[in-house]
């Protein structure tokens, strides 16, 4: 029961691309960059990207699809009317890095029934590389079993991945001046950071501010490399398409232990 999963990931992989490449890849570099009234980046393209999305999804599974780019009226509706199926796509995740010409965003798009994603891709067609994985059958990347390499085995010795202006001012002041890690980076397109967790390319990471479609397809391709993620509390990271959460990652159990117990010591002891 299985394998069909990770064959329909692979499925998907393909009709990804093909979007990218006849929607995304025409205007890179040309559109431009607009905001939406919660002050997020959009341009024309994640409207197209969108649309073209939904037009071809109904060739693998017919099912209501939540997009980024819809109102929160649409995401409630079609929430509801996806008990037994429903896509979940960031048509660009990544916006103003696509709009600015820096390659690294991408197109994210999950099967998700009961909250649970059973499979789903993350494809950055700059770089030319799919993530994907089936529930129970693995994650990839082009063909190649996550993770690339071994995680760190401590968090001193870690890479890790921080979004600063979406944490508590005085838990982004303390992994400034109290580093608990090697180094850090942030890249701009939240579903490829969960990717690059999964890869071993990050170590672990923390987001403050992800929606459904930001970590669908991550959540799953991280799980299915080994790694672990949960809330900021330890509760597990739930579907919910109209509340935004803050996410921890680490590449294993064990690392992830490690950087929660740091993070919710500091965030508890306001230092």
């Amino acid at each position: 029961m299985k394998a069909p999963q990770l064959a329909q990931a692979r499925a998907l992989e393909s009709l990804v691309r093909d979007v990218a490449r006849d929607t995304i890849l025409p205007r890179y570099m040309k559109a431009v960059r607009q905001h939406k009234s919660d002050g997020s980046a959009f341009t024309e393209v994640d409207l197209a990207v969108q649309k073209a999305l939904i037009a071809r999804l109904s060739e693998i599974y017919e099912a209501p699809v939540i997009g980024e780019e819809m109102s929160p009226a649409q995401h409630r509706e079609r929430w509801r009317n996806g008990t037994e199926g429903l896509w979940c796509i960031d048509p660009i995740d990544g916006t103003t890095n696509f709009a600015n010409g820096i390659p690294l965003f991408a197109v994210s798009v999950a099967w998700m029934v009961g909250g649970e994603t059973q499979f789903g891709v993350v494809y950055n067609p700059i770089t030319d590389e799919a993530f994907y994985a089936g529930l129970g059958q693995g994650a990839w990347l082009n063909g190649t079993r996550l993770p690339l390499r071994k995680a760190a085995k401590q968090l001193a010795g870690a890479v890790a991945g921080i979004d600063f202006k979406r944490l508590p001012v005085h838990l982004a002041a303390a992994l400034v001046t109290h580093k608990p890690f090697y180094s850090q980076r942030n890249f701009g397109s939240s579903a490829l950071e969960w990717c690059f967790v999964a890869a071993g390319r990050l170590d672990v990471y923390i987001h403050g501010g992800q929606a459904l479609w930001d970590y669908a397809a991550g959540r799953l391709i991280l799980a299915e490399a080994g790694g672990s993620s949960s809330l900021l509390d330890g509760k597990p990271v739930h579907a919910e398409p109209l509340h935004k959460s803050t996410v921890v990652l680490a590449a294993n159990p064990q690392l992830h232990a490690q950087w929660l117990g740091w993070l919710q010591n500091h965030i508890s002891s306001g230092s």
